[in-house]
C-alpha cells in the first residue's frame, strides 16, 4: 500500500519522483503528490491530485516545472479521511518548514492531535500523517536539531510508519525513518535515494541499504548517515540488488500479469536451479540444517492471500510426502489466536514482498514462543527475511502485477522442494523415489510452457462468460487448495463474485447457490479423487451449472460431464497445482480484459499489505 520515493542530488528531482513513482502504482493509490525545495526561492514547492499519477504529471509538466534538487513523493492509499488533495501527501506543518510523506498507520494520532491542540497547532486534514509532521514540527521548536526532532516524535508514535522528511532550513539534507513498514535507501553517482520498495529506483541504482525499525536515514548529495532511537551513528553495509531494471517494464505485453504468467516457467526453473545441486536437493543456501529438519514433528505454515494458498498445496504434499503434521494458518488469525507450538516444530512464514504486516506479526509471535522460523520470501532484504531464522529465497525477480502469478508459482516450488528433502530425511521415501520427484519437478518449466502456448482456447471460452455474476470453484484434497487461488485470481481482477469449495461440502449448503448458467469449474487432477469430484460436478450441472472442467491427458472422459475441457500434462500428482494454476490465472486474467478493466491494478488493492 502507498508508495514513498525521495531524492537529493545533482538531478532535478520532480522528474525523479515521478518516475519512481509511476513504478510504485502497482502498489495500490488514490492520489498522489511531491514536494521539492528549490534553492533560487528558498521555498518548498508542493503539488499534489486526486486519482491517478497521470493527473500530477500533466500538473508538473512531467516535473519539469516543479524546479530543485532535493524532494519527496508519494501515493496514497486513504486510511484516515477520504481520498482528496487535502489528504494526499506530502503534509507539511503550519508554517510550512518540515513536509512529510508516510506510508503506515499513527495509532494514537489522535491522542498526539489533542496535544498539539492543546499547544495552539491547528489541522487542515482527516489525516494520521499531519499528525506526524506537526509533532515533529513540536519538537524542532524547542531544539531546532532535525534529528533530535525526529527521535523525540518518534518516541511518541505509536503504530506502523515510514517517514520521508524535507526540513526547510536544512535544504542540503533529506530524512528518512522506519518503524514496521518498508523502506530503502539508494545511492549511485548522482545523489541518494528512498522508497518504499525496489522497482521505484531499480533504474537509478542496484546499491541499497536497509534501516530497521526504530531507525533513521539522514541523505546529502553525496553521503548516507544512519541512527538508532538514541542517535548513535550505526555502520550498514550496501546490498547490491540483483534483479534487471527490464524486468520491471512490460517487455511488449499488454499487461504485467501477463508478462509474468509468461514468466513463469523462468521463475520455477530459477527457483529450482537456485536448490537442486548435482540431482540432490541442497537447502544449505537456507541455512537449514539436516539434523534441524530431522527433528521436526510438526510444521506450522502461516501467510495472507495467495502464499497463503500456497501453504495449503504445502499442507498436503508436506504430510502425504514426509508425514509430518502440518498446520496452516492465516496471519492476521495465527497472530490473535494464542497458538499452541510444540517443541520440535518449525514454523513456515510465506510472502512475496516479505514486507506484509500480520506475516511479520506472526513471524515475532513465533520468536517469542521460541520456534524457529523459516522465511520464504522473494524480496532480498526485506523484514521477513531478515528476521527469519532461516530464509528460503523464490527467484521470481520483480513481479508488478497486484495479482500474484509467478511469485505464487516460486512459492510451490519452494514448499515442493522443502517436502521432498523432508521425505528423504525422515526416510519415509528412498533415494530412488527422490530422484523421480526431483526429475518431475525439473519437468515443470517445459510443461507449463506448453500450457501457454494453448492460451487462446482459454480467451476463447473467457469471452463468453465476462458478464457472469457468480462463478463456483471446486475440488478435492490438492485439487480444493488450486481451486482457492483460481477463485482468487478471478475475483480480485474480474471483480465477478467467485468462490472456492472443496467438492465434497457442495452439498452441504452452497448447491443452493446453482441456478442456469452458473459456471462452475472442477478441478480434477487427482487420480484417486477424480470420480468422486466428477459426481459434485454432475449434480451441479443438473441443477442448470455450466460446467468447466480442468484435469490432466488423458482423462477424456470427462468430456462426456463438462461443457467446457481444459486439459494440463501430466506429472506426479504431488505437483499438480504448478500446472493446474496456469489456466485458472488465463481465465482470470482474460475475463478481466474482456471486461475492460485494469487488469496490473485492481480496485481497492494494493501488492503489499503493510498495514493490518
Amino acid at each position: 500500500m502507498c508508495g514513498i520515493v525521495g531524492y537529493i542530488g545533482n538531478m532535478q528531482a520532480a522528474p525523479v519522483l515521478l518516475s519512481g513513482l509511476e513504478k510504485l502504482e502497482y502498489r495500490g493509490y488514490d492520489s498522489a503528490g511531491i514536494a521539492v525545495y528549490n534553492e533560487i526561492s528558498q521555498t518548498v514547492e508542493t503539488v499534489k491530485a486526486k486519482g491517478r499519477l497521470k493527473s500530477l504529471i500533466e500538473k508538473t509538466d512531467e516535473g519539469r516545472s516543479v524546479h530543485g534538487s532535493c524532494g519527496i513523493g508519494h501515493t496514497r492509499w486513504a486510511t484516515h479521511g477520504e481520498p482528496s488533495e487535502i489528504n494526499a501527501h506530502p503534509h507539511y506543518s503550519e508554517d510550512h518548514s518540515i513536509l512529510l510523506v508516510h506510508n503506515g498507520i499513527i495509532e494514537n494520532y489522535q491522542e498526539i492531535k489533542d496535544k498539539l491542540t492543546r499547544h495552539g497547532y491547528h489541522f487542515y486534514s482527516q489525516t494520521d500523517t499531519e499528525a506526524a509532521v506537526k509533532l515533529i514540527h513540536y519538537y524542532y521548536q524547542k531544539d531546532g536539531h532535525p534529528l533530535v526532532a525526529i527521535s523525540h516524535a518518534m518516541l511518541r508514535m505509536r503504530g506502523s510508519y515510514a517517514f520521508g522528511i524535507i526540513f526547510k532550513d536544512c535544504p542540503d539534507k533529506l530524512y528518512a525513518v522506519r518503524n514496521h513498514s518498508p523502506l530503502i535507501i539508494g545511492k549511485n553517482e548522482t545523489g541518494c535515494f528512498i522508497a518504499s520498495d525496489v522497482p521505484a529506483i531499480l533504474d537509478q541504482t542496484r546499491t541499497v541499504y536497509y534501516i530497521e525499525n526504530m531507525e533513521i536515514a539522514e541523505l546529502s548529495r553525496e553521503e548516507i548517515h544512519f541512527y538508532n532511537i538514541d542517535r548513535e551513528e550505526l555502520k550498514k553495509e550496501s546490498t547490491e540488488v540483483k534483479w534487471d531494471a527490464k524486468a520491471a517494464e512490460k517487455g511488449g505485453y499488454e499487461h504485467f500479469m501477463l508478462k509474468e504468467i509468461h514468466e513463469q516457467p523462468k521463475a520455477v526453473r530459477d527457483t529450482l536451479g537456485s536448490y537442486i545441486k548435482e540431482q540432490a536437493i541442497d537447502l544449505t543456501e537456507t541455512g537449514l540444517t539436516d539434523e534441524l529438519l530431522h527433528s521436526l514433528e510438526r510444521i506450522y505454515i502461516v501467510a495472507c492471500g495467495s502464499a497463503y494458498h500456497a501453504g495449503v498445496v504445502g499442507k498436503y504434499v508436506i504430510e502425504e510426502l514426509a508425514d509430518i503434521p502440518v498446520e496452516v494458518d492465516l496471519a492476521s488469525e495465527f497472530r490473535y489466536r494464542n497458538p499452541k507450538l510444540v517443541k520440535n516444530s518449525l514454523v513456515i512464514v510465506i510472502s512475496q514482498s516479505g514486507e506484509t504486516a500480520d506475516s511479520l506479526a506472526a513471524l515475532r509471535l513465533a520468536k517469542e514462543k521460541n520456534v524457529p522460523v523459516l522465511g520464504i520470501v522473494n524480496v532480498l532484504g526485506s523484514g521477513i527475511a531478515r528476521e527469519s531464522d532461516y530464509v528460503m529465497y523464490t527467484y521470481a525477480g520483480p513481479e508488478i502485477s497486484v495479482a500474484t502469478t509467478k511469485a505464487y508459482s516460486a512459492q510451490l516450488i519452494a514448499l515442493y522442494l522443502l517436502a521432498v528433502k523432508l521425505a528423504g530425511i525422515h526416510e519415509v521415501i528412498q533415494a530412488e523415489r527422490t530422484a523421480e520427484l526431483i526429475a518431475a519437478l525439473q519437468a515443470l518449466p517445459d510443461k507449463i510452457q506448453r500450457i501457454l502456448e494453448d492460451k487462446e482456447r482459454i480467451q476463447w471460452f473467457a469471452s463468453k462468460y465476462a458478464a457472469a455474476k457468480d462463478i463456483f470453484f471446486i475440488g478435492r484434497g490438492i485439487d480444493y487448495a488450486t481451486s482457492l487461488e483460481g477463485s482468487l485470481k478471478m475475483k480480485e481482477i474480474s471483480y465477478i463474485h467467485s468462490e472456492s469449495y472443496a467438492a465434497g461440502e457442495l452439498k452441504h449448503g452452497t448447491i443452493s447457490l446453482i441456478e442456469d448458467g452458473t459456471l462452475l469449474v472442477g478441478v480434477v487432477t487427482q487420480p484417486e479423487l477424480f470420480e468422486k469430484t466428477l459426481s459434485n460436478m454432475i449434480e451441479a450441472k443438473s441443477r442448470g451449472a455450466y460446467l468447466m472442467g480442468l484435469t490432466t491427458y488423458g482423462n477424456y472422459c470427462i468430456e462426456d460431464t463438462a461443457d467446457f475441457s481444459v486439459y494440463v500434462p501430466k506429472t506426479e500428482k504431488y505437483f499438480t497445482t504448478s500446472l493446474a494454476i496456469i489456466p485458472l490465472q488465463l481465465m482470470g486474467y482474460y475475463v478481466s480484459v474482456a471486461k475492460g478493466l485494469d487488469v496490473d491494478k485492481p480496485r481497492n488493492l494494493a501488492k503489499s499489505v503493510t498495514v493490518e
